[in-house]
């Protein structure tokens, strides 16, 4: 079921990328576009720009047109009220509160540290006084799948760090589920419980039921009734990830998560059974996934690819893992394991797992992921809830030069320029040279009567 390659053909396959550009949206998406746009829509990226035009000329009416005829959602209000947060907190299974609860708990205490670890700072050099004010963003917003899956676990995610960032207003918006629309009767609120109580757990300060490139558009523009924010993050499909791309520069975006991918290295050591448990939990996100294997041991390898044929069996989510094994997963067969790590690091994944039998020596060699994994006990599965870090983590590459969900993500550097008059003097000159060698002699000129005016 799961394919053994070399390191050779996995190059020319499965640790190959593909470029936001060339994803291909089903003809059925394109169809509805044309159908809600009057256009002839040809690709994703055509039908997404009409759709973001149109949000920002008609705000609020437009939101509520394409939601209507690309989700099928006929909506009552926008924003889902306090009352109905609260109300979806109590109706949820307790225990599965709790876990909620205890998840949002790590997650702020973890984020907590760099908070305190990175404030603003002041240092006197001289008769100066330089340094950087550490400031968060007024308002951000995040998006909350809510279609085939949803994941209230990415919502405490990104709620929580924002939330020890100081941000004034967290923003939540998430499409009307399908499940509640689909229910005899009709519902003011049609997003689902668990998503609105990770909300309300999270800190969230408002919800919106509106989702897609309308419901991106609507928060980088801001509409009637939607506001504005600085900042957009979460996980969405293709035209939510094109929408924050054609956005980028109108709003903040923290990054354009693509499909989730998993990189193991495993030795002898390894447990067969539980990689290729963790192969398989990667695999059911979506036939797009990423679930790799790197291992210079074929006998670990012949025993792994067993056990995902066993293990598929029980699985309900079987087609979908199916799909992604077929696609984007494979064992690859390495000569060693620095060999493996140099791949792992060319392959910048978004989840890195060492399952050897001296899991931190190979720590030092990382140098691209967005997080890494180390040890047995410390599956990727048991990250994505509850372990501290936030999951929302780079993915295509993006690892070289991007960043998990963070801090940092909710605050902004303000620099803080203090020069008294002996810096003046000893850096003015220098200034008003390069000034002149760039052609700009009004800088040099508003150094230079400085300067005159001092001596």
């Amino acid at each position: 079921m799961i394919r053994t390659l070399t390191v050779d053909q996995a190059r020319q396959s499965v640790l190959q990328r593909r470029l936001l550009d060339d994803a291909e949206a089903p003809e059925a998406a394109l169809q509805a576009l044309r159908e809600a746009t009057g256009r002839d829509v040809h690709t994703a990226t055509e039908g997404v720009a009409h759709i973001l035009a149109d949000v920002r000329a008609r705000g609020d009416e437009a939101v509520r047109f394409y939601s209507r005829a690309l989700d099928g959602a006929e909506l009552g209000p926008l924003e889902v009220p306090q009352s109905a947060l609260e109300a979806a907190y109590m109706r949820l299974d307790r225990a599965l509160r709790a876990a909620l609860e205890a998840s949002a708990e790590r997650i702020y205490r973890f984020h907590e540290r760099q908070a305190q670890a990175e404030a603003g700072w002041l240092v006197e050099e001289g008769d100066s006084r330089l340094g950087q004010l550490v400031r968060p963003l007024e308002r951000v917003g995040i998006y909350a799948p809510g279609g085939q899956a949803l994941y209230p676990s990415s919502v405490l995610m990104a709620a929580v760090p924002a939330q020890v960032a100081g941000v004034r207003e967290i923003i939540v918006i998430s499409p009307p589920s399908r499940a509640r629309l689909s229910e005899e009767g009709e519902h003011e609120v049609a997003v689902a419980d668990v998503v609105l109580a990770a909300a309300r757990i999270g800190g969230a300060h408002r919800v919106f039921q509106v989702g897609g490139a309308q419901g991106i558009a609507a928060l980088a523009y801001g509409t009637e009734t939607v506001p504005q924010v600085d900042k957009i993050l979460g996980p969405g499909g293709l035209f939510t990830v094109l929408a924050m791309r054609q956005l980028f520069g109108v709003t903040g975006i923290a990054g354009l998560p693509g499909p989730t991918e998993t990189l193991l290295i495993a030795d002898d050591s390894a447990n067969p059974a539980l990689v290729a448990a963790d192969l398989l939990a990667q695999a059911e996100h979506d036939v797009l996934a990423s679930a790799l294997l790197l291992t210079p041991s074929r006998a670990l390898a012949a025993r792994v690819a067993a056990e995902v044929t066993e293990q598929l069996a029980r699985l309900p989510r079987r087609a979908i893992i199916e799909g992604s094994l077929e696609r984007g997963s494979a064992i690859v067969l390495t000569g060693s394991l620095d060999e493996a790590m140099a791949l792992a690091n060319e392959y910048a994944p978004e989840h890195l797992c060492l399952l050897t039998e001296s899991p931190w020596a190979l720590l030092g060699q990382v140098q691209h992921a967005g997080g890494v994994f180390v040890g047995e006990s410390a599956c990727e599965a048991l990250g994505d809830y509850i372990v501290g870090p936030s999951h929302i983590m780079p993915t295509s590459r993006t690892a070289r030069f991007n960043s998990p969900v963070n801090v940092r993500d909710f605050q902004k550097i303000i620099s803080v320029f203090g020069v008294g008059d002996a810096t003046l003097h000893a850096t003015g000159r220098d200034a008003i040279r390069i000034a002149e060698a760039e052609g700009l002699q009004g800088h040099a000129e508003a150094i230079r009567r400085r300067l005159d005016k001092k001596e």
